[in-house]
């Protein structure tokens, strides 16, 4: 679909482009010498790409240039206007929807620099603040603190009981973190599709004692207003796993777990409350940590811009420096070793042309004031001020 995408706007005479397709953002990063054309381009491709009026999706589209497209990416890419601030993920889509299109071509030396400055815009976000450290929701502290107790999730096992669907997010961020295995099991109801969805084995409530005792984290979903896992179920599977610790996540309200069970040894046992709480310490935490970050995200894009400006000036300093250099050889073939009249020669010949350029702007009625100011600060020249004191 996104080399289709490339490949239709490079056909329309855009030829530097990435297209950053995410679960909730489809942007289009161009390098363009005329905004408003290739703009309309743009719109007119996703129009046809979606299946969209064109109407309609012109008043759907925010367009960004010059320093706010600079910005804006900026801030993309340090995962500032992510809808979880912080989050890594966004980081490695960028990378993966520019390698994409530059393999098709559509990536050279302007945009290839402002994707690179990006990215290190990116890492010194991630450098200097601690903006990704702290989990900001129920599912992202519970496998925080699944690491915590057990290390490495890659060893360790949980089991569901009951398929509420807050238990069911947690699985789900569990295996995304890597979880070795999961079980689940629906008390006296098979559970085969449930479990099949989460790539999970399925126990039997005659095996649950057994499944407990295997299970290094245990997540709790039932909702039947009543005691799901009691002091004595936790003591025994301890036993049996030899006093290793297992974490507890009680996911129901009221709860399924008996509040008793937090004071046993090795067991370690969090509700929604708690986890609510630390993801509201995360979230507050990630809201200093990013105003940090925004400032950070201007000092680059400054700099970024200065860049730009100083590499357009490139050309014509490295032209200059020619010229300056061809008249002094020429100067010297002439004067040989008499070093006066060779520094003579050399300033009446870096002079000649300027004087007679600016006795005919003076003439057609240029702004001589302003080109004298330039002038002035080209050569750190002294004001009239200056050489009357």
């Amino acid at each position: 679909m996104v080399p289709d995408f490339l490949d239709r706007l490079h056909t329309q005479g855009i030829d530097q482009a990435v297209v950053l397709s995410t679960c909730d953002r489809v942007e289009v990063i161009a390098a363009s010498s005329d905004a408003d054309r290739d703009a309309a381009v743009i719109g007119a491709a996703l129009s046809v790409h979606g299946d969209v009026l064109a109407e309609e999706m012109q008043s759907a589209l925010l367009r960004f240039t010059g320093m706010d497209a600079v910005r804006h990416l900026f801030r993309v890419a340090s995962s500032l206007d992510s809808v979880v601030v912080g989050e890594p993920q966004v980081l490695g889509q960028v990378k993966a929807c520019h390698r994409l299109a530059r393999d098709r071509g559509m990536v050279t030396g302007e945009l290839e620099r402002l994707m690179q400055s990006a990215y290190g815009t990116a890492k010194k976000v991630r450098t200097e603040t601690a903006i990704g450290e702290r989990p900001v929701s129920i599912a992202a502290v519970a496998v925080g603190i699944a690491r915590e107790v057990h290390g490495r999730l890659e060893d360790a096992s949980a089991l569901l009981l009951g398929t509420g669907d807050m238990g069911e997010v947690v699985a789900e961020e569990l295996r995304r973190a890597g979880l070795r295995a999961l079980a689940v099991c629906d008390f006296g109801r098979p559970g085969g599709e449930f479990s099949e969805r989460l790539d999970a084995s399925a126990v039997g409530e005659d095996k649950l004692p057994l499944a407990l005792a295997d299970a290094d984290i245990i997540v709790s979903a039932v909702g039947g207003r009543r005691i799901a896992l009691n002091v004595d179920m936790v003591r025994l599977a301890l036993k049996a796993r030899r006093s290793r610790p297992q974490f507890i996540v009680d996911t129901s309200l009221p709860r399924d777990v008996d509040s008793a069970v937090d004071r046993i040894d090795d067991a370690f046992l969090y509700d929604l409350a708690d986890l609510e709480r630390l993801a509201m310490e995360g979230q507050a935490s990630r809201a200093f940590e990013a105003e940090m970050a925004e400032r950070i995200v201007i000092e680059e894009v400054d700099k970024f811009l200065k860049g730009d400006v100083d590499r357009s000036a490139t050309p014509a300093l490295s032209a200059l420096r020619h010229h300056v250099q061809a008249l002094r050889e020429s100067v010297l073939a002439e004067a040989g070793d008499d070093a006066a009249r060779a520094t003579h020669l050399m300033t009446q010949r870096l002079l000649h042309t300027p004087s007679e350029r600016l006795r005919a702007m003076a003439q057609s009625g240029e702004d001589i004031e302003r080109i004298e100011k330039l002038i002035r600060d080209l050569f750190d020249m002294p004001d009239d001020g200056d050489n009357n004191s």
